[in-house]
């Protein structure tokens, strides 16, 4: 199998995008996360993958946590946990209807390969339970001692939002102190997240690699 080189992602076209074609498996991602790169599907064309000029990141020590979803985060019955259903997670991501958006961009292939990149240790899911009913989570993918956020569903209110903090906790733990985003949401920018220019970005990220930090256990 040929190596994988993606172009300087300071070379991106002013819409963001990197590359175009390719598929979504484990060493494309591999390669595309370590370089601050993301792949997004976009129906009609080949694959294509972005670093935009604009990155949303969330600071942990400048999180903001709404008193309604603190005061839900001390009362919540929902259990935790990490790596214990990615698949499922991931799937359900794919299926959850949001609003102002027709389809997903969570394609079959994207499945795939996320789920072969989980098997070998570099994408992450916590999972929120409600008895044994998988009612919520968050995935995403440790870039070499960054972690990039992918996405979210929830089945009871505030599940997902919980799933959020209980990895922004475990993150903390492990020593990190930011979270990269890749692009503003409402419910993102409600917690703090903010967006900085793609060199400082990158610089982030990285500085990140450089501390070489172990963000999950992995056998």
């Amino acid at each position: 199998m040929a190596t994988v080189n993606f172009p300087d992602p300071r070379d991106a076209t002013p819409e963001g995008i990197v590359a175009v074609g390719g598929k979504p498996r484990p060493d494309f991602l591999l390669e595309a996360y370590t370089h601050g790169i993301f792949p997004w599907p976009v129906e009609g064309y080949p694959l294509l993958w972005f670093s935009p000029a604009r990155r949303a990141i969330l600071e942990l020590d400048e999180l903001h946590v709404p008193r309604s979803l603190s005061r839900e985060r001390r009362r919540t019955s929902l259990r935790f946990t990490i790596d214990r259903a990615f698949d499922s997670v991931i799937r359900a991501c794919a299926a959850v209807k949001r609003a102002h958006e027709d389809g997903t961009w969570i394609t079959t292939a994207m499945i795939s390969g996320y789920c072969e990149f989980h098997r070998l240790g570099h994408a992450h899911s916590v999972e929120a339970w409600e008895d044994d009913a998988l009612v919520g989570g968050v995935y995403g993918v440790d870039a070499g001692g960054a972690f990039a956020g992918e996405s979210m569903f929830h089945l009871r209110p505030n599940a997902s939002k919980l799933a959020l903090l209980f990895l922004i906790e475990h993150l903390r733990t492990r020593g990190l102190d930011w979270l990269d985003i890749q692009v503003m949401t409402p419910h993102m920018e409600t917690l703090g997240a903010k967006e900085i220019s793609r060199d400082a970005f990158l610089e982030r990220l990285s500085g990140a690699q450089r501390r070489g930090l172990k963000l999950f256990d992995v056998p």
